[in-house]
């Protein structure tokens, strides 16, 4: 009986020693768990207070550079290309040599308007000595004539050398007409002859094809040995690049706005920003220079340019120049940066936190943009904070940990 009841009582120890350890057991795996669920941190998100402020309202156009003049150069005269004579992309200046036509042909043709035009000075001189020699003649015809008048009168002639003299002064003033014929027509044959020698000394100096103006000279259109004349196209052309021009297009409307908002002093003092085909803005700001006469009825659209100043030709015609300009100023507007926004099948979405750090999710309606931050004209209110950073798996109603957005912070 006494081993009995000993037996009885270690398998009892053991029994409550081993309950004693799977509830300790389980003590330290609840306690576990309870301690990983409190460690699991609320995620971080970055956010940016709603501002209210003045904004100033930005317009974009899409346009074209080109020079403030461009200058095609062509053949004047039908030749074979001798030379060229600069290099294809360099800076020229006003009469510089750009090619040259071979000008043996013309160079014949103005030594032979020349020797023309001496044979037709020579033809003068003969003629005007002819003119004095029936001067002469009909001088001493007269002089018969005015002597025997009055001794036919009294018949101290005869009838017949009297009317011999009337007859001979007659030819010799007929010799006189037909000398100073001679002489006009050898004139107006100088006078053609000359303006030959003109011409063809034009057409000697069309062979020497000079840069009309200052300015940057494209690729040659022709080379040496083509032959060029009047129909051949441009050889090259010359554009001036500072300033440098960019014509845009705005709508009806936008012309009609923007002539409401500034007057003809303000228009004057409008500045215009280029925006390169890299997305960064040029550095030199633009004026408005005009718009055109008309809009165009197909498109509804008119034509604007604007000269912006082109230091060292770094811009060229043809590149993608977008205008861009201050269009009005919104008064009190509200503000976020545009990474806060986010679209959905047209419709714009913001996450908020709200006081209790819990997120909240809000439509808005989006207005303008100016710079990085997008005008928002529905949705928000002043001092709502937006998250920026950290959007991704955020669900409504979730708490999270907030820092300020970086951009804000510089």
């Amino acid at each position: 009986m006494r081993i009995t009841s000993a037996l009885q009582l270690k398998h009892v120890a053991w029994g409550s020693g081993a309950l004693a350890a799977v509830i300790l057991v389980n003590v330290l795996t609840h306690s576990g768990a309870k301690a990983s669920a409190k460690a699991t941190p609320s995620p971080v998100v970055e956010v940016a207070t709603v501002e209210q402020r003045d904004v100033p309202v930005y317009g974009e156009w899409i346009g074209t550079l080109t020079g403030q003049v461009n200058a095609d150069v062509k053949a004047q005269v039908t030749g074979y290309l001798l030379s060229r004579n600069y290099n294809e992309g360099s800076y020229v200046r006003k009469g510089q040599l750009l090619f040259e036509i071979d000008p043996r042909p013309f160079q014949a043709a103005l030594d032979l308007a020349k020797a023309q035009l001496t044979q037709a000075q020579a033809q003068l001189i003969q003629d005007q000595a002819q003119l004095a020699t029936a001067q002469a003649n009909q001088l001493k015809s007269q002089l018969d004539v005015d002597k025997y008048a009055p001794l036919a009168q009294v018949d101290a002639v005869s009838k017949q050398d009297f009317d011999n003299a009337n007859q001979t002064n007659l030819a010799n003033k007929d010799q006189v007409l037909a000398a100073e014929a001679a002489i006009a027509s050898a004139k107006a044959q100088i006078q053609a002859n000359q303006a030959a020698v003109e011409t063809a000394g034009i057409n000697l100096g069309f062979t020497r094809i000079a840069s009309p103006i200052d300015g940057i000279a494209g690729i040659a259109q022709a080379q040496v040995g083509d032959l060029v004349n009047t129909s051949s196209g441009p050889l090259t052309t010359v554009s001036t690049l500072d300033p440098i021009r960019d014509y845009f297009t705005i709508s009806e409307q936008e012309y009609l706005a923007l002539q409401k908002q500034f007057s003809g002093s303000e228009r004057d003092h409008w500045k215009l920003q280029l925006v390169l085909a890299d997305g960064t803005t040029y550095p030199r700001d633009g004026k408005f220079y005009f718009a055109d006469r008309q809009v165009n009825q197909n498109t509804g659209a008119i034509q604007l340019a604007a000269p912006f100043p082109n230091p060292g030709n770094v811009l060229r015609p043809g590149q993608y120049g977008k205008v861009r300009a201050v269009t009005r100023v919104q008064q009190n507007a509200l503000l976020i940066p545009q990474a806060a926004v986010n679209e959905q099948q047209g419709s714009y979405l913001v996450a908020v936190v709200e006081k209790d750090g819990r997120v909240s999710m809000r439509p808005v309606q989006v207005g303008e943009s100016t710079g990085k931050m997008w005008v928002i004209q529905n949705g928000l209110k002043p001092g709502d904070r937006v998250v920026v950073e950290g959007q991704q798996n955020l669900k409504p109603r979730m708490t999270v940990r907030t820092a300020l957005f970086k951009s804000n912070v510089e």
